[in-house]
């Protein structure tokens, strides 16, 4: 079975960003140590009106987690409302969106894939939900409690990450992360091929 890391919130080290709009903590950058990632998961913290920096040859997500949201804007190509926590928003990242808050500063689940080399699946559940490990991924708690197989359970703010090569990971076992209460909200990340 691939090791599964846990972490919460809190823990992830924060970089803030250079227009000083927010800051991003970073759950995994993939190969580690490299500039040129893979795949990036991470969670920003919005708190001002500003541009979001284009990444060619990169799709990305973004889920809003918690806050009234963002508008995201690059006309013609998108206008769109990021204003209901748990709905991901997939575009590319060779597009330089500018950003608007709905509100108040917003929290926000982001994941970058370099197209050339895999892709990602991002979905939202308030029910028990069965894991496939894929190339690697992120479960993130945004409400509620969550039983992990082992008996641990996380709670809001809390998830687990994994990675590793296809060849290793072809044979990881799947698992199923189970809704401890009716009101739970749970985020998962698959990196597929």
């Amino acid at each position: 079975m691939t090791h599964r890391e846990h972490f919460t919130f809190a823990s992830l080290p924060v970089s803030p960003w250079r227009n000083g709009g927010g800051e991003t903590r970073e759950i995994i950058s993939y190969p580690p140590g490299k500039s040129d990632f893979d795949w990036r998961i991470s969670i920003a913290t919005i708190a001002k009106d500003g541009p979001f920096s284009a990444f060619p040859g990169i799709d990305r997500s973004i889920t809003l987690l918690s806050g009234e949201g963002v508008h995201l804007q690059a006309l013609p190509d998108i206008d769109h409302a990021l204003d209901t926590c748990g709905v991901p928003f997939s575009f590319s990242g060779d597009i330089a969106l500018s950003a608007r808050l709905l509100g108040g500063v917003t929290t926000d689940f982001n994941v970058m894939t370099r197209r050339t080399v895999c892709a990602a699946r991002v979905s939202a559940t308030g029910e028990s939900l069965r894991i496939s490990h894929e190339k690697g991924g992120v479960v993130y708690v945004i409400c509620g409690e969550w039983q992990m197989p082992d008996g641990v359970v996380l709670g809001a703010g809390e998830g687990f990450v994994w990675s590793a090569p296809h060849a290793e990971n072809h044979d990881a076992e799947d698992f199923t992360v189970t809704a401890k209460h009716a009101e739970g909200l749970l985020l998962w990340a698959a990196v597929t091929q």
